[in-house]
């Protein structure tokens, strides 16, 4: 391997970052609750909005008079980047005896695992800010108990949903477009006897999402993820990143290359442009190895939780 072990600092491999960067694992559904925006700096500000929009206003001008003048919500806290940075490694002993070095595509291969892993990070952190309490007003939250638990037969989760609507309606003007359910939530309603008597001469069989999203006029996600927790044992059962609960809420109906952060939002996920970057591999001699030390800057941000609403326990067994 002599000659081959020299590193060029820092040196991004443009090919390999943009496959990063275009990464998406189906599982992960943090996006569909804060959208992913790039950001330019490290020093922007979280935008956020107060009830201004929805106060009467008189723009109205007399000749000579004053312009009306307007901002659009407010800078807030500087967004603060978390740093993630890791070494895929290759031993050499993996690789063909012609091979000096991984191919592209096992470079690849191995760069969308470590963003499956990465990504998975990111899925709980979402997950844990949007299934807290505290995240919302007393308006926006319901803690669902015995019978009102969704895995009832005397629940009614078209009713509480439509309470959720008029909670967010209420708050900023925009009804929630998003309904993020845990694997039990999603099990409670596919077996709920309403929502089954509204699909069993029209289409038999298991109800889905998208069923799901014509009976309560949103779109429905699962939030199927499950991960082990540090100190777990491979024989441990995973555990659900999105638990027992499901969280409404509006997210702005952008493509993802277009979002904005300055549009009112439930939330965003802050990326630094350019971010993911894979840097040029390099041999390490004491490990026999390739490296490809890769970087991830983001951070999620619950920027408007007066725009969701969280049924807590949902999914939970009935009393």
């Amino acid at each position: 391997m002599t000659g081959i072990n020299i590193r060029t600092a820092g040196v991004v491999d443009p090919v390999l970052s943009t496959h990063a960067r275009g990464y998406r694992n189906q599982a992960h559904v943090a996006s569909a609750l804060c959208p992913r925006v790039p950001v330019p700096s490290r020093s922007d500000k979280v935008i956020r909005y107060d009830k201004s929009d929805f106060r009467a206003i008189s723009a109205r001008r007399a000749p000579g008079g004053p312009t009306l003048r307007l901002q659009l919500g407010h800078a807030s806290d500087t967004v603060t980047l978390d740093q993630d940075s890791v070494e895929i490694v290759v031993p050499k002993e993996h690789l063909q005896e012609a091979q000096r070095q991984p191919s592209l595509v096992r470079a690849m291969t191995n760069t969308s695992r470590v963003m499956k892993r990465l990504d998975l990070g990111l899925e709980i952190q979402v997950a844990t800010m949007a299934r807290a309490p505290a995240t919302y007003s007393a308006n926006n939250k319901i803690t669902l108990t015995g019978n009102d638990r969704w895995t009832s037969g005397d629940s009614d989760p078209l009713d509480d949903v439509l309470a959720g609507q008029n909670a967010i309606s209420r708050s900023i003007g925009q009804k929630g477009n998003v309904l993020l359910v845990g694997p039990t939530v999603l099990q409670a309603l596919q077996k709920n006897s309403a929502i089954q008597s509204r699909f069993t001469y029209t289409t038999p069989g298991l109800i889905t999402t998208t069923m799901l999203s014509t009976y309560f006029g949103v779109r429905v996600v699962e939030g199927g993820a499950v991960y082990l927790p540090e100190g777990a044992l491979d024989t441990d059962p995973a555990l659900p990143v999105w638990g027992d609960d499901a969280i409404l809420a509006y997210v702005p109906e952008v493509p993802e290359a277009e979002q904005d952060m300055g549009e009112p939002a439930y939330g965003y996920i802050y990326e630094l442009e350019g971010y993911p970057t894979v840097e040029t591999p390099y041999y390490d001699d004491n490990r026999k190895s390739w490296m490809y030390p890769m970087t991830v800057e983001r951070r999620p941000y619950i920027v408007g939780a007066e725009g969701g609403f969280l049924f807590a326990g949902a999914g939970a067994p009935a009393a």
